[in-house]
């Protein structure tokens, strides 16, 4: 199975297991992607997603499978169909309710770089490299793509980025803003990132990442919508919660 999902206590890690590969993704994958991503955000127990390379020397995802990419992009209609998998990838991990991470260690190229940037963070090894390269192609990037590169370096970062195809060293990464934590041991720090993300209310984070998509959007004012979401708040069981447990002197536990 070259994408399968493992559970450790409230976090899932989405596993790209295509070593031999360098974990580039063929049709299949683009396909497979948006059922384990819905399985994820349908399970309670889980608070939190890590996609990351199921074996930590290898890359993160080196873009398409350019074997098959080269052959099936002649055929229009194969075209179409790998073009929509590849959106509807996109987009709905942009929008996933919970909280998800790309766990980095090695090339993180093209299309792997994509599903990165629609991670809600991006955690480094020193060793990553992170590339967006449809000029190396002839190509021209997705415009919902391209937003997530530009809201997270700004408009003249992504345009060096796209412009000339190169590759940026983990460093260079983290100081534009593309890479969230720069880590000499990335694994240990997902392990305390995570611990952070489920400590706390998931409600919380659920309608946070619906306001900040809202911003995103283009929403600068709030509406109906807002305004009955922030006073519904205040009679949510996670409220109460932490409220009791601040008092309490006490730990909250948040379902």
């Amino acid at each position: 199975m070259t994408l399968r999902l493992e559970h450790d206590g409230a976090v899932a890690h989405l596993l790209i297991d295509r070593a031999n590969k360098r974990n580039a993704f063929n049709q299949a994958m683009w396909d497979l992607f948006p059922t384990l991503l819905d399985q994820a955000m349908a399970d309670p127990a889980v608070r939190a997603l890590v996609v990351r390379a199921a074996d930590a020397g290898s890359a993160f995802c080196a873009g398409a499978d350019i074997a098959e990419f080269a052959t099936g992009a002649r055929d229009p209609e194969w075209r179409a169909a790998n073009q929509a998998a590849i959106n509807r990838v996109q987009r709905e991990l942009a929008r996933a309710p919970k909280p998800t991470i790309a766990l980095i260690e090695g090339d993180c190229v093209g299309g792997g770089c994509g599903i990165a940037l629609a991670c809600d963070f991006r955690i480094s090894g020193p060793k990553a490299r992170f590339g967006i390269t449809p000029a190396k192609l002839g190509l021209v990037y997705s415009l919902h793509d391209t937003k997530l590169l530009v809201d997270l370096v700004g408009p003249a970062q992504a345009k060096r980025i796209l412009f000339t195809g190169a590759l940026l060293p983990a460093d260079e990464a983290h100081a534009i803003g593309l890479v969230t934590l720069l880590s000499d041991d990335p694994h240990a720090t997902l392990a305390e990132f995570a611990g952070q993300l489920v400590s706390v209310s998931g409600h919380s984070q659920r309608r946070s990442k619906v306001m900040i998509q809202r911003i995103l959007d283009g929403q600068a004012h709030d509406d109906d919508g807002t305004l009955a979401e922030f006073a519904a708040a205040f009679d949510g069981p996670d409220f109460a919660e932490g409220v009791s447990a601040f008092l309490e002197k006490r730990k909250p536990v948040f379902p």
